[in-house]
């Protein structure tokens, strides 16, 4: 946890941070709108759902409840298939079983039908898009990878704000079995997000191809054979303490946003003054993670990431211990501002800090465990502060509770990184350090060695050339030379005798074979 991990994708290829990337942080930005703003979106369709079955709204609850379940639940299975066969194609098979859950579901003609169409089958297509979407993201940034990580998360209040008011839309235009129907067709979006999640490839030059495949060949023979789920990720106490603490969080996180609008009506608000404050919350939720990742990218503050992710859930906790003294409707909306912020901030760094314990290698395996930890927690926090509040009919307690949970989470991950992972950063560093100077100048010797190699050849081969071209224009001048003098040299013996003879009067100019010439 306090050290870096060298962010490389299959092969060694080194993240572009950019290019492509940017169309990939796009697909990962509707993917986790849709991931964590569907199953509440789904809840304007409750009414409607317990007039058609006769159920009461516990009955219905539970289908957000499954929903989320198999987002967090199926972390492993989602490991082993992008481990097995990657992001793209996993991803494909998962949005359309997000989709096919919902259009089923329009045709239900029970609870128990919509259980497992729009909770069991959607939320397992959701889960396979979700995850693989962030593995992909954590392979193609590096250096900007927290603001990538700030910008994708903002994705879920912004999907939040879309999708709530586009069901109610829906509902009172057709439905909502034809609000199903439209939502489903919505989902096919996951197909053309998965379509942007092109693997890397490593760049190949004509001369290191020959020598590739036989690195490639020698390396197949000796490497055993990658798992599909690596759990020596436990191993790591980084990891660990990650997980603990990020179980602990999830009791109390998702706690507020569910009973504040319930606490604005039992202080005597009406109901679209009490729903305004999720969209207050929406709405500074949006701004904030982005935010965030800009600032946890900043050189001074991405070595110590995790103790600002502490801060975040400290600042969430503290907010909603304050907020639990509420009293009237503009302390809530306080509350939803200071909430909306902290919980942004939350949002941005979880998967930030994870990406930077375990690295891009061992991420598809531990986000998954990390998510199966989250699944009990997000099963057993919001029932248990329900109970809570059917024991106590006071929603301070709720709020008091759920303060405190995410409180100690934060002072367990800050504790325990600086007791037991306080002088790893810098041995990790060196190592990080040792390891890409080493790199440069070891890797591939022999790739290193032809080049070398050919490039003396090609300059020997253009001095022989320039060579070949003055020795030939050396040899046209002397022709030239040599076909031009016999003209030039040669002398009539008949004018030389008759110059010897003829005498020439004084101040007359002598006719030579010279001058004549």
């Amino acid at each position: 946890m306090g050290g870096a991990a060298v962010d490389e994708g299959p092969g060694g290829v080194k993240a572009p941070d950019g290019g492509w990337g940017w169309a990939v942080l796009v697909g990962c930005f509707v993917i986790t709108g849709f991931s964590y703003a569907f199953p509440k979106a789904v809840s304007v369709f409750f009414k409607e759902l317990i007039r058609e079955f006769g159920v009461g709204y516990s009955d219905t609850a539970w289908i957000s409840s499954i929903l989320l379940a198999m987002l967090y639940g199926s972390g492993p299975l989602c490991s082993v298939l992008v481990n097995r066969f990657g992001c793209r194609p996993v991803m494909l098979v998962g949005g359309v079983l997000a989709s096919l859950g919902m259009i089923l579901a329009s045709f239900s003609t029970s609870i128990i039908h919509i259980y497992l169409t729009t909770g069991v089958i959607t939320g397992l297509g959701l889960a396979l898009n979700f995850q693989p979407s962030l593995i992909m993201l954590n392979r193609y940034f590096s250096e900007k990878r927290p603001l990538a990580n700030g910008l994708s998360a903002a994705g879920s209040p912004v999907a939040l704000c879309c999708l709530s008011p586009l069901g109610q839309v829906l509902q009172y235009q057709y439905g909502w079995r034809g609000g199903f129907l439209i939502l489903g067709g919505i989902l096919l979006n996951c197909c053309v997000c998965a379509a942007l999640m092109r693997p890397l490839v490593a760049p190949k030059t004509l001369k290191s191809k020959e020598l590739e495949q036989d690195n490639e060949e020698q390396a197949e023979k000796k490497k055993p054979k990658a798992k599909l789920l690596d759990f020596s990720v436990f191993k790591d106490r980084g990891f660990v303490i990650y997980t603990v603490a990020a179980s602990i969080m999830v009791l109390g996180l998702f706690v507020p946003p569910v009973f504040v609008v319930s606490y604005a009506k039992e202080l005597g608000n009406e109901d679209t003054k009490s729903a305004l404050l999720l969209t207050i919350l929406g709405f500074i939720d949006m701004f904030a993670r982005p935010t965030c990742g800009v600032i946890a990218g900043m050189k001074w503050v991405r070595p110590r990431c995790v103790y600002l992710f502490s801060f975040a859930m400290i600042f969430n906790g503290v907010t909603d211990l304050v907020g639990s003294q509420a009293k009237d409707y503009t302390s809530l909306v306080i509350f939803c501002i200071f909430f909306g912020i902290s919980y942004g901030m939350v949002g941005a760094l979880q998967f930030e800090v994870l990406m930077a314990i375990v690295g891009t290698e061992k991420f598809s395996s531990a986000i998954g465990l990390v998510l199966l930890m989250e699944a009990i927690a997000v099963l057993v926090g919001p029932p248990g502060a329900g109970r809570l509040l059917d024991a106590t009919h006071n929603y301070m307690w709720v709020f008091l509770l759920a303060g405190c949970e995410v409180v100690l989470a934060a002072v367990v991950l800050a504790t325990c990184n600086f007791l037991f992972i306080k002088k790893e950063p810098s041995a990790s560093a060196d190592k990080l350090e040792n390891i890409t100077v080493t790199e440069e100048c070891s890797k591939d010797p022999d790739v290193n060695d032809e080049e070398e190699k050919g490039a003396r050849e090609e300059q020997e081969k253009e001095t022989k050339e320039e060579l070949k071209e003055k020795e030939e224009t050396d040899k046209e001048k002397r022709e030239k030379v040599e076909a031009i003098r016999p003209e030039s040299v040669t002398v009539d013996s008949q004018e030389v005798e008759k110059f010897l003879k003829e005498p020439q009067k004084n101040g007359d100019m002598a006719n030579s074979p010279e001058t004549s010439l």
